[in-house]
């Protein structure tokens, strides 16, 4: 069956879409890889996208369908596709119904990961990098993991550049555009809402119950 992870930047839809293509062999179907894909091209498509990512904008409806269904229609991808961040409005989650029909496939599953904007904030401006291992903590919300860090705080740093504008203009959007579409799915016996300000193997062990695998 194919999976649908919808929330917004910063909720950990990557993290989790990778877990279940690491250990139950899905297929993870990324919009914003799609796009930038076109974009390293340097396709007509390519150059619409980049105008419309850059300004934090989302993408033409007719644009992102079209490269979903290209990867739907692939007889390898058949029911193992979990789509990470698609579909983001009313208009594509009926064109995604639509093409699954088609292709005679089915949606197992819709997972919610809810995540509030001041936790998505302290995420991006708590991040801290480590300069000696490389290990990624949050200021905010791994405070026993820093204390009992092995390489010592003073090799923890913060990153140089600051995406927490970018990221948070994001957020609000998601919540303008997809505030619908949540309330599309919210009917569906198959529609779930995880809380993604758990830890990320609290919400991993939630969708593995949720989906069964």
């Amino acid at each position: 069956m194919n999976l649908i992870l919808i929330g917004p930047p910063g909720a950990g839809k990557g993290t989790q879409a990778q877990n279940l293509v690491q250990n139950y062999s899905y297929i993870q179907i990324s919009t914003g890889d799609l796009l930038r894909n076109e974009i390293k091209l340097n396709s007509e498509v390519g150059k619409k996208i980049i105008n419309k990512m850059e300004n934090g904008e989302f993408v033409d409806d007719d644009i992102v369908n079209s490269l979903i269904l290209k990867k739907i229609s692939n007889e390898k991808n058949k029911n193992k596709i979990v789509f990470d961040g698609y579909p983001r409005n009313i208009s594509q989650a009926k064109k995604l119904n639509q093409i699954i029909l088609n292709n005679n496939q089915t949606i197992g599953a819709i997972i919610y990961l809810d995540v509030s904007r001041d936790i998505i904030k302290k995420r991006i401006l708590g991040r801290i990098t480590c300069e000696k291992c490389n290990i990624t903590l949050n200021e905010y919300l791994d405070v026993e993991e820093i204390q009992k860090h092995k390489c010592g705080r003073e090799f923890l740093k913060k990153r140089k550049d600051d995406i927490s504008v970018t990221i948070l203009k994001r957020y609000d959007t998601f919540i303008k555009e997809t505030n619908p579409l949540l309330k599309f799915y919210s009917d569906n016996p198959s529609f779930f809402k995880v809380d993604a300000s758990a830890k990320i193997q609290q919400i991993k062990a939630k969708i593995e119950e949720i989906t069964n695998v």
